[in-house]
């Protein structure tokens, strides 16, 4: 196996990444040892069975309250999971791509966060940007020259993934067109680790932090509700997982059930056999966290991924963090997907954000 050069060893392990493990890793893809047949789950995989996914009640007054008093607390802080580029909208970083007049993604999520708090009359929110080396200075410069949208700077923080090379399918650094090599941010399973390393989960729980709302920085409608933040710190689990009907076309991650425990698992490592439809409802990736289920999680698994990059094919590894719902307590709920209360709408290509920006902003408003 050619070994890496030194360039690309030093790239990632600057970045916190195990080149011991990436090698390890590389070593399986160079020797034939890596089959889709690996990224599957282990287990006897089931269904969800009723009461694995719950539904918040009629009468939500009391987890309004309940979420209103922690933010009051200055209990809740957010992560925004922005180290994306937006490849169909021009190799632009996603979270400053505009979605209403004078927003962008960011714009909406700082926003979001200065309302709710506001709204009760707590503390300014920490919002925590989990960038990557392809978005950290474009963020910086766009919520410095649009004033943090109004959300005090000293709460807006921001950490960064790690950075990993990509691969030929026969193990060589993938490169560029202009010969440097091809790098990206392996997954937000990223976020336990990272987070941690940056110190400001210690500088959260100093604060009084206990309680984190994760979502995709494209996802505008996974606004901070009291209401959710309410049930998730009542249903007593370290990890509340929003999930919503499963449409044709869904593809992602949804709950199953592993060996007896309700978990997220992602379509692609369903076991051969097993119906992906058998599970009716679909993860949104909005994650709610006590802080102490991010700290000494299990370990994530690492999956082999073949992506197109610049047309040509291209071996990434990955980790997801749904994953930890396999080893952290954790709830499901079910959150409406239509109408003026849905909590997802992912804007992947241009087309999304042009059927969806009029409503978005009138949603987005209303609330």
């Amino acid at each position: 196996m050619i070994a890496l050069p030194p360039e690309v060893v030093a790239t990632m392990a600057s970045s916190g990444l195990s080149v011991e493990v990436f090698e390890g890793l590389r070593r399986r893809l160079v020797e034939g040892g890596w089959s889709p047949e690996e990224n599957r789950v282990r287990g006897v995989v089931e269904a969800p069975r009723p009461g694995d996914v719950a539904s918040l009640p009629a009468d939500v007054s009391a987890l309004r309250a309940r979420g209103e008093q922690a933010l009051r607390d200055g209990q809740v802080g957010i992560v925004l999971l922005n180290g994306g580029m937006a490849t169909r909208f021009g190799e632009r970083v996603k979270g400053v791509v505009e979605v209403t007049e004078g927003r962008s993604f960011l714009g909406l999520k700082v926003r979001d966060a200065a309302r709710a708090a506001g709204a009760v009359g707590g503390p300014p929110v920490p919002v925590m940007l989990m960038n990557s080396r392809a978005t950290t200075d474009a963020t910086a410069r766009h919520l410095e020259a649009r004033a943090y949208f109004g959300h005090p700077p000293a709460s807006v923080w921001t950490f960064e993934q790690q950075w990993a090379v990509r691969l030929e399918p026969s193990g060589d650094v993938f490169r560029e067109r202009d010969g440097r090599p091809s790098y990206y941010g392996p997954g937000h399973g990223d976020l336990p680790g990272c987070l941690t390393r940056s110190g400001l989960l210690d500088r959260f729980e100093a604060a009084g932090g206990r309680f984190l709302l994760m979502s995709n920085v494209d996802n505008a409608a996974a606004t901070l509700d009291p209401v959710l933040l309410g049930w998730h710190i009542e249903s007593g689990g370290g990890l509340t997982v929003e999930v919503v009907d499963k449409q044709a076309g869904d593809v992602g991650g949804a709950p199953w059930r592993v060996d007896g425990r309700p978990q997220i698992v992602e379509t692609f490592r369903l076991p051969v056999g097993v119906d992906p439809d058998a599970s009716s409802v679909f993860n949104t990736n909005t994650l709610w966290f006590r802080t102490e289920a991010l700290r000494a999680p299990a370990a994530l698994t690492w999956l082999m991924v073949r992506k197109k990059a610049g047309g040509r094919q291209a071996v990434q590894f990955e980790r997801l963090v749904g994953e930890l719902s396999a080893s952290v307590d954790t709830r499901f709920v079910r959150v409406p997907r239509v109408g003026a209360a849905t909590r997802f709408v992912p804007v992947k290509t241009p087309q999304d954000l042009a059927a969806n920006r009029a409503w978005l902003a009138e949603a987005w408003g209303s609330r």
